[in-house]
């Protein structure tokens, strides 16, 4: 430890510092991805069981059966990325968030059901059992697409806010009338 000017032990500069902050932001990135992978696993439940629920109880095709229920899946997910995953995030521009998640939400259901298209349509494979295969695997890349394009461009962070270096400086923005400051001078003068 060193003596600084005040006679105070300081703490020395550490080579870790720099490895904290990468834990930090390794440790945040983990939380997001189980956020993400907790609304996301609801909602790929949600979107098998209203595709399998359509393509059972109606005539339509699998592919149609699948964009409806990608739908439904979207709302669900928007509901929970918004309330729970994200909602640290900045939301200030709640129509640009809303075109943003529709569109890249748009592009997801485009992969998703490209593949089960390709699987049907392409190669044969409509079997309940092959298009459920399929449709899961479209959802998988599908989300790989939307985890990136939803945390870079819908859900954006909130800019880091500068750490506090004086307790008098806090308590002179929160109430710049109301603390008086240590050296006598009146609250808000320098």
């Amino acid at each position: 430890m060193e003596h600084g000017s005040s006679g105070a032990q300081t703490a020395p500069a550490t080579p870790q510092a720099p490895r904290a902050g990468v834990r930090e932001r390794v440790d945040r990135l983990v939380r997001e991805v189980v956020k993400f992978g907790a609304v996301g696993g609801a909602g790929v439940l949600v979107n098998l069981l209203v595709f399998n629920l359509v393509r059972h109880t109606t005539d339509l095709q699998v592919v149609r059966a699948s964009i409806i229920a990608t739908v439904v899946a979207i709302a669900f997910n928007y509901v929970g990325f918004r309330y729970f995953t994200y909602r640290d995030r900045d939301k200030s521009g709640q129509t640009r968030e809303m075109s943003l998640f529709l569109l890249f939400s748009a592009v997801g259901l485009v992969i998703e059901n490209g593949v089960l298209y390709t699987a049907t349509y392409g190669f044969g494979w409509d079997s309940p059992l092959q298009s459920n295969i399929f449709k899961f695997l479209g959802i998988g890349i599908g989300t790989l697409f939307r985890f990136w394009s939803y945390r870079s461009w819908v859900f954006r962070a909130l800019p880091a806010r500068e750490p506090v270096t004086r307790a008098e400086t806090f308590l002179e923005h929160e109430h710049p009338t109301a603390v008086p400051r240590a050296d006598g001078a009146p609250a808000g003068h320098r």
